[in-house]
């Protein structure tokens, strides 16, 4: 497995019981604020080649339905979408045929931490290595455990990475509520001048508390929201899941063309969540 010395260290330190964050830098070369974190969450996906994710710590979404966005895919449970790859990773695998002139028989995982873990507020955080090619859609990102009882968009929804795959030098993360949701999400773009997101691994984090969402990419701070920020109310104040996917096509992305080749993969090498230490 590839490993960037830089991430793999900065990785290594986040990975401390107790761990305190120094230096972190805004685009403005500004420090931030020192948190101490403590573990209580983690899954680094060491399983043997072709098995699926840990059914104590991930459930599946199934089924196809466009999830409200238009996309293309069938989200299934086989090992063939979502499974350890023997090198300490866990492989999200888009499949399709191109027959004639378009793709069909598209196939995915969507995989989710509802009812196994939620949290509100901490450092949510994973290292990816991302697909890419138009049409693809991997993200990384959290939504408001109450969803089945308030519903999208009041549950809330936090976006740590989503790539746009004709893209790949450049990651969103934003936050979707009441009054801000879609397209009118709170979004900050962070881009690569001279490499890509598929190119190696790395760290996306959000840094979330009761009145801030930070955002970051390897150890830069590039988004910060607050209350102040968003035009509707604040609903980040209650336990959120995770939920890691690759979707294809859609009114975020577009649609995969004949340029677009498949197999593609999402490479998680880790998820880890921490909370503030007392």
């Amino acid at each position: 497995m590839e490993k960037n010395s830089k991430i793999f260290v900065s990785a290594a330190i986040c990975s401390l019981l107790f761990i305190t964050l120094f230096g972190c830098k805004k685009e403005s070369g500004q420090k931030i604020e020192q948190r101490n974190w403590q573990l209580v969450w983690s899954d680094e996906f060491n399983g043997s080649a072709g098995m699926s994710p840990d059914s104590t710590k991930w459930k599946f979404d199934i089924g196809n339905g466009g999830w409200g966005n238009e996309e293309l895919e069938t989200y299934t449970k086989d090992t063939s979408n979502a499974s350890t790859d023997g090198n300490g990773n866990l492989a999200i695998t888009a499949k399709a045929n191109w027959v004639t002139d378009h793709w069909e028989n598209i196939t995915s995982a969507r995989i989710k931490t509802i009812g196994l873990f939620e949290q509100s507020y901490g450092r949510f955080e994973a290292r990816i290595k991302t697909p890419w090619g138009p049409g693809m859609w991997p993200a990384f990102w959290l939504l408001g455990s109450n969803v089945n009882s308030v519903a999208w968009p009041q549950c809330g929804e936090i976006d740590i990475m989503e790539l746009r795959g004709q893209k790949p030098n450049i990651i969103n993360g934003t936050v979707h509520g009441p009054g801000y949701s879609g397209g009118a999400g709170i979004t900050k773009s962070f881009a690569f001048e001279n490499t890509r997101f598929d190119v190696d691994f790395h760290l996306f984090a959000v840094e979330w508390g009761k009145d801030y969402i930070d955002f970051f990419v390897d150890n830069t701070l590039y988004e910060e929201i607050t209350p102040g920020n968003v035009t509707g109310n604040w609903v980040f104040d209650h336990p959120f899941y995770i939920i890691l996917n690759v979707a294809v096509g859609g009114n975020y992305v577009g649609y995969p063309t004949s340029q677009t080749t498949f197999p593609q993969k999402m490479l998680v090498d880790y998820v880890k969540v921490y909370k503030q230490a007392d």
